[in-house]
């Protein structure tokens, strides 16, 4: 039982759609959600959730999986009609590169495909929140259950930035919110005050070991949010793998 506003809500009887991507995010996510009494619907991805999602729908009568090709969104907004879900969150990363691998699209996915501008990640996470919309189901941040879990402004390491290291975070944060406005990408990767690697549609832990080839363990890393439909789907934030693949500069040479 939470108070809020006065009014006691009883979150035991609230279903949460959880469409889960890959890596830890979702899990995070669902851990929380689940802590606060949610019983959380999980749309696996095929292509992309971690198997071991149907190992915590096992041990938890509070959750519930299906699995899902990345092209079914008519599947997916029938499972969440038929769960009673009218409220979703997408958490963990989806390879831009799908939508262009051999996964077959269905006729709702295929028309809002057909019917994009641009298939950047901004157009179809909009297009997609609209669709889902449209059904009833909204799409709310992934921050929602998290917000414990977020950074907070100032120093989170050891000790401050030197003077060359916060001229390149300064200088990589002005790259990174121009790139950010292109919608291709949320890293950038700097040393020196010249930028080294912008992250595309290879994610950022490639874009990093990218850089780390060219420059070793010289440079900064800041990300930053391209609009507010980057944190419905994963905000800018780094993953343990990416903060190894940092720490691991300059990286294994052949």
């Amino acid at each position: 039982m939470i108070l809020e506003e006065g009014i006691i809500l009883d979150r035991s009887k609230e279903k949460l759609g959880l469409i889960a991507g890959n890596g830890r995010f979702p899990f995070l996510l669902l851990d929380a959600a689940r802590a606060q009494g949610v019983h959380v619907v999980v749309a696996a991805i095929k292509e992309e959730t971690d198997p071991e999602i149907e190992l915590r729908a096992a041990a938890d009568a509070g959750i519930t999986v299906h699995w899902l090709s990345l092209g079914e969104l008519s599947r997916l907004i029938e499972t969440f009609h038929r769960e009673g879900v009218s409220r979703a969150v997408m958490a963990g990363q989806v390879k831009h590169k799908q939508i262009f691998s051999s996964i077959r699209p269905d006729w709702r996915l295929a028309k809002l495909l057909l019917n994009l501008r641009t298939r950047s990640t901004d157009m179809l996470l909009g297009a997609v929140a609209k669709v889902l919309g449209d059904e009833g189901i909204e799409l709310i941040s992934s921050t929602a259950y998290l917000e414990p879990l977020l950074a907070q402004e100032g120093v989170l390491t050891e000790r401050e930035p030197t003077g060359d290291e916060r001229r390149n975070i300064e200088y990589g944060l002005g790259v990174a919110s121009a790139v950010a406005g292109f919608d291709i990408g949320q890293t950038v990767v700097v040393a020196a005050q010249a930028c080294v690697a912008v992250e595309a549609m290879e994610g950022t832990d490639a874009t990093i070991e990218r850089a780390g080839h060219l420059m070793g363990s010289t440079a900064a890393r800041p990300r930053s949010s391209a609009s507010s439909l980057w944190s419905r789907w994963q905000s800018p934030t780094r993953t343990c793998a990416s903060m190894c693949r940092s720490l691991a500069w300059p990286p294994s040479r052949p």
